[in-house]
C-alpha cells in the first residue's frame, strides 16, 4: 500500500509545488495587470472589483514605448542568434572531426563560457576601447560570446554521432569543406539548431543585467531596460497595473515560442549532450 499511495502522492506534491512557485507570482502579475490603478497601488492576491485588462495593456503599449523597445530586442538577438548558429556550428564542426591536444585544449577553452561567468567591468571596459559601449553591436558581441559556450558543447556532441562515411563520401565525389559543411552538417543540425535558437531567445529577451551596462538606455534600450526606465520615471509611480500590464506583453512572444517549441528543445539537448 504503501507504494501505491506514494505513486499518487508524488504527482500531487509535484503540481503542488508548482501551483505555489509558480502559480501564485503568475496570479498576481495577472490580477494587477488588470485592475484600475487605486486598486493596484498595493498589489495583492485578491482579484479585481473591476477588470480593466483592455485599458492598462493599450496604456502600456503606448505610454511605455514598447514597439520601440520590441524593435531593438529584434535588432539586438535575431542578429546574436544567428551568430551564436553559424560560429557554433563551424567550431563544432571541427572540434567534433579532429584530434590533438591543441584541439582538445581549444574546445575546452570555448566551454569554459558554461562554468565561468562573463566579468562584466572588463566587458564594459573593452567595448569603451572598440568605440561599441552603448551600441547594438557591441550588445550583440557581448550575447554571442556569452552564449557561444553552450551551442559548441551541443552541437559538438551531436555532430560526433553522425557517421564520418558521408562526409567521405561527399569528398571522394568532389565537394570542397564548404559545401559539405552546407548541404550535409547543417541539414543533420536542425534539433540542435533548434534549441539553441529558443535558448538563446529566451535569455537575451528578459536580459537586463548585462543590456543594462552595455546598452545603458538611450534610443537603443531594449524592453527589459524600456521597462525599467519607464518604472523608474515619474509616469509609472505606482502605476503598478501598467507595470505589470508591460511585464504580461513582453513575456507573450517568449512564452508562445517555448509553449510550441518546448519538445525540441528537450529532444535538442538530450541528443547533443547525450550523444
Amino acid at each position: 500500500m504503501g507504494p501505491r499511495i506514494w505513486r499518487w502522492a508524488r504527482p500531487t506534491i509535484v503540481v503542488a509545488l508548482a501551483l505555489v512557485v509558480i502559480g501564485i507570482p503568475l496570479w498576481l502579475v495577472l490580477a494587477t495587470s488588470a485592475k484600475p490603478r487605486g486598486e493596484a497601488i498595493n498589489p495583492n492576491l485578491d482579484p479585481p472589483d473591476h477588470w480593466q485588462p483592455g485599458s492598462n495593456y493599450a496604456d502600456a503599449l503606448d505610454q511605455g514605448e514598447m514597439m520601440r523597445g520590441f524593435a531593438n530586442s529584434l535588432l539586438v538577438i535575431v542578429p546574436s542568434v544567428v551568430l551564436v548558429l553559424i560560429l557554433g556550428a563551424a567550431a563544432a564542426w571541427v572540434f567534433a572531426r579532429r584530434r590533438g591536444k591543441l584541439v582538445a585544449t581549444a574546445y575546452a577553452v570555448c566551454i569554459s563560457g558554461l562554468l565561468l561567468p562573463p566579468a562584466i567591468i572588463t566587458i564594459v571596459l573593452q567595448l569603451r576601447q572598440l568605440d561599441l559601449a552603448g551600441t547594438r553591436p557591441g550588445m550583440i558581441a557581448v550575447y554571442t560570446a556569452m552564449y557561444l559556450s553552450t551551442s559548441i558543447f551541443f552541437m559538438t556532441g551531436f555532430i560526433r554521432a553522425i557517421p564520418y562515411e558521408l562526409e567521405e563520401a561527399a569528398r571522394m565525389d568532389g565537394a570542397k569543406p564548404l559545401r559539405i559543411f552546407l548541404r550535409i552538417v547543417l541539414p543533420l543540425l536542425r534539433p540542435v539548431i533548434a534549441t539553441a535558437t529558443i535558448m538563446v531567445m529566451l535569455y537575451a529577451w528578459s536580459d537586463i543585467f548585462y543590456s543594462f551596462f552595455v546598452l545603458g538606455g538611450g534610443d537603443a534600450a531594449t524592453l527589459p531596460i524600456n521597462l525599467y526606465q519607464v518604472a523608474s520615471a515619474e509616469l509609472y509611480q505606482e502605476n503598478w497595473h501598467l507595470i505589470f500590464a508591460y511585464v504580461v506583453v513582453m513575456s507573450l512572444p517568449m512564452i508562445a515560442i517555448f509553449l510550441v517549441a518546448q519538445r525540441r528543445i528537450v529532444s535538442g539537448i538530450t541528443s547533443g549532450a547525450v550523444k
